[in-house]
């Protein structure tokens, strides 16, 4: 896990955490569009305290239930696609997000501020949807 570079904090619209540009080995496994059963091995290429974007061969839609998986930690969580991407060699660039936020998932030393849902500027979720 090699750290890229932090993004800037002030890039247009606000986010609810900075986005911090590093890979991290994780696998994603799922059902893709056709319904099909997928697991892939993938990189993130960039991580936050709701998510990661990642790329992947799979095709998924939006709003689709996939587990992330990081591979050095073994910790698993669910997320769901927030974000389809431009299409790169064949992998399109997915935004997945957290059923919640999970900072400590990324074992990141040293967190932007933002990370902490405490920060002044951390949005609060009022409710949370399931989908069925």
């Amino acid at each position: 896990m090699a750290q890229v570079a932090n993004t800037p904090s002030n890039t247009g619209a606000r986010r609810r955490s900075q986005r911090v540009l590093m890979q991290v080995a994780v696998r994603i496994r799922g059902t893709d569009a056709q319904g099909q059963n997928f697991e892939e091995n993938t990189e993130t290429l960039a991580i936050n305290a709701h998510g990661a974007l990642v790329l992947l061969g799979a095709r998924l839609t939006s709003g689709s239930k996939v587990q992330m998986k990081h591979n050095k930690t073994e910790e698993e969580q669910e997320c769901h696609v927030a974000f389809l991407g431009p299409v790169r060699s064949g992998r399109a660039e997915i935004g997945l997000e957290f059923s919640a936020p999970r900072p400590a998932f990324w074992r990141v030393a040293f967190p932007p501020e933002d990370w902490s849902p405490k920060h002044p500027e951390a949005r609060t979720v009022s409710t949370v949807r399931t989908v069925k």
